[in-house]
């Protein structure tokens, strides 16, 4: 049967936020983020499709645009499709009506992230798209996890948390100049503050209690970022550090104070994603005891030919 390729609609969401948690369990997906990123970053152009076979739930594709890069035209697609769907052309189908969705705006190069599976990597370069850069997902059973001591604040530094900043610009400003020399495909170079905050610091997921900033003058000088769903999932969305503050031992500080915060509030899983050329930030990972859990490749192909 044809598969049956429509946007989602609100009453989809839930039933979505179950797929996508069953292909990656060690990532933070609910309804309630699903639901607000189709409405609150309105410069992503965020939209949900799904596949319907015989009027059950086989497939999602979700799309927008990297408005976050200095260069024009770059979006993504990221597609997920059930075991017994595959094989099916359920993600032909949503692929199909993904791309026809981006280059209706203005899309030239699009990204999507694939599992790092033969299967689905085959899936990507039949269509086109080959494959970039490699992450990583690492994993941490905070209920068993013995965390090595912290490392003492260098003289002048301070530990707040995100709920404490009177201004979050300050933590924009920190996000934007650690994230230069970040190794990725697409750079964050072109976001305004107010795209910024949209994006980031309005995020439901976001746990401003549990991120966790290092404060010198003032100035936020390394952050850990946590997002959660609320029960027992923490995911690290960002653990950065300002080029002239590196090599302190300020990112294990701020990472190592907000993963114990989270497990004094319960919260059960971590994980987080690394580039696999990001050898810093892996090593600060192991050190805390993270082991791989799954990977994924950064696939692109050019919607122009």
């Amino acid at each position: 049967m044809t598969p049956n390729v429509r946007a989602a609609a609100p009453s989809d969401l839930t039933q979505v936020a179950v797929l996508l948690r069953a292909a990656r369990p060690h990532l933070v997906v609910t309804p309630e983020l699903l639901a607000w990123q189709a409405t609150g970053k309105p410069a992503e152009r965020f939209e949900i499709l799904v596949a319907e076979v015989c009027g059950g739930l086989a497939g999602v594709a979700r799309t927008g645009l990297l408005h976050e890069s200095a260069e024009p035209g770059l979006g993504f697609v990221n597609l997920v499709v059930r075991p017994e769907g595959r094989g099916r052309g359920v993600g032909s189908a949503l692929l199909a009506a993904a791309e026809e969705r981006l280059a209706g705006l203005g899309v030239r190069r699009a990204y999507a992230r694939v599992v790092d599976e033969p299967a689905s990597l085959a899936f990507a370069e039949r269509r086109g798209y080959r494959p970039g850069r490699r992450g990583v997902i690492l994993g941490l059973d905070l209920t068993a996890a013995v965390l090595p001591a912290a490392p003492a604040p260098p003289a002048g530094v301070r530990l707040a948390t995100a709920a404490d900043l009177v201004d979050p610009r300050a933590l924009y400003e920190a996000d934007l100049a650690a994230a230069a020399d970040e190794p990725g495909d697409v750079g964050m170079d072109e976001i305004s503050y107010p795209d910024w905050r949209a994006a980031y610091w309005d995020r439901p997921d976001l746990d401003r209690a549990l991120s966790t900033v290092a404060l010198a003058d003032g100035v936020v000088v390394a952050f850990s970022v946590a997002l959660t769903d609320g029960v027992d999932r923490y995911l690290s969305g960002m653990t950065g550090t300002r080029s002239g503050w590196r090599g302190r031992g300020l990112a294990r500080l701020v990472k190592h104070t907000s993963l114990r915060s989270a497990r004094s509030a319960g919260f059960r899983w971590a994980s987080t994603l690394n580039d696999a050329g990001n050898d810093a930030m892996r090593a600060v990972n192991g050190w805390f005891g993270y082991r791989p859990v799954d990977a994924e490749w950064r696939c692109l192909r050019s919607l122009q030919e």
